[in-house]
């Protein structure tokens, strides 16, 4: 067969080489192939070659090998990413790109990237520490993208598949106990943030959700909260979106003293005229009436309360895990948890907070032994 159109090499009993012309890489000028081991009979070898070069045929026209991968990378972000997700997440996969992958198979051909290519790539990440979860994430960005080539006929296989990926880590959560929490909301009490920080703790909402909050989602009557937006800075931008999932969207109860602390931050907003901003309905905001964001709150509040007050140097989004571990553990109803976290099943809730189950299971079988046995002798 013709050698710029494919061959098919013998490579012992029932294994067969097919090699698939792809042109020349505009880079080097060398030619390029795509390779596949066959296993069976020479008619499966044939088959799969003859398949291989009609979707070649058909490709043809398009310029997949004339374009670099960050060439593709910036079409695919542009037209099949930026119109269908939420902005953050546009951020965070173009930051990923940019930080992980462009820097090492950036400047080479689509056509001729090879897995071996992003396994080294995979690799320069793994030695320079970076976590199992960040690899997996980074994977998942680039496959994503390399499957939207596929489709658009611009490669003929898959170079991420078989890539092997480290295992995922079950990193333990960091919460704060019950004496901790107490601490953290009397030292919070003295923040600037004070205000947030407590419906952050008795909420178990997510940061975009309470930075994203209006005075008009406050039912002072029935003392609750809607949760309905979320909030995020996209190039330089401020940004109010829709919460992570229709699910998300909840009321959820406030304690009497987080509702007298948002009274009193009301009076006070009235009185300093904030509502004269560009944010006249936010809740949180910083002195100028801007709302606040989430890096600066940490690096700037969060973090030095954390350590003013002696306390494990968790996240900020530990908060939420935090109002979830003691929720479950003073024996709210997962099914109420979960509505209150915005989850999608009660089901998930238990998962992720599993480690609390033994301890309500102890308390579960005492107060069944107390209801069963009061009386009985054995």
């Amino acid at each position: 067969m013709s050698r710029k159109t494919g061959q098919i090499i013998a490579r012992g009993d029932s294994r067969w080489l097919v090699r698939v012309y792809l042109g020349r890489d505009r880079e080097t000028g060398k030619r390029a192939y795509h390779n596949r081991t066959i296993y069976g009979s020479l008619r499966h070898a044939q088959a799969y070659l003859t398949r291989r070069l009609h979707e070649r045929d058909l490709s043809r026209g398009v310029a997949g090998l004339q374009i670099s991968v960050d060439e593709f990378l910036d079409h695919w972000l542009k037209t099949a990413v930026k119109p269908k997700v939420r902005g953050k997440t546009y951020s965070g996969y173009a930051a990923m790109l940019r930080r992980y992958i462009r820097p090492a198979i950036g400047t080479r051909m689509l056509a001729s990237l090879s897995p071996l290519e992003i396994h080294a790539a995979y690799q320069a990440m793994i030695d320079r520490k970076l976590s199992a979860r960040t690899i997996r994430y980074a994977h998942s960005v680039l496959r994503a993208a390399i499957r939207q080539a596929i489709r658009w006929q611009l490669l003929l296989a898959d170079p991420t598949q078989g890539v092997q990926l480290p295992s995922p880590q079950c990193r333990e959560m960091s919460v704060l106990t019950t004496d901790q929490a107490r601490t953290f909301l009397k030292s919070a009490s003295l923040s600037p943030h004070g205000c947030l920080f407590a419906v952050a703790l008795t909420t178990g909402m997510r940061p975009s959700e309470y930075l994203g909050l209006c005075w008009r989602d406050i039912d002072w009557d029935r003392g609750t909260v809607s949760i309905v937006r979320t909030i995020h800075k996209h190039e330089g931008q401020w940004i109010f979106a829709d919460t992570k999932r229709a699910r998300s969207r909840r009321i959820v109860k406030l304690q009497t003293r987080v509702l007298e602390l948002l009274r009193r931050l009301r009076s006070r907003a009235d009185k300093a005229e904030i509502c004269a901003s560009a944010f006249p309905d936010l809740i949180f905001t910083t002195g100028h009436g801007e709302p606040i964001h989430e890096e600066y709150l940490v690096k700037k509040h969060f973090t030095p309360l954390l350590r003013k007050a002696a306390l494990p140097n968790i996240r900020l989004y530990d908060l939420r895990h935090t109002s979830a571990t003691l929720a479950l553990t003073v024996g709210v109803a997962p099914k109420v948890v979960s509505e209150q976290l915005g989850h999608a099943s009660a089901a998930f809730t238990l998962d992720t907070y599993s480690h609390v189950l033994p301890h309500m299971q102890d308390e579960a079988a005492a107060e069944m032994e107390a209801a069963l046995m009061n009386g009985l002798s054995l």
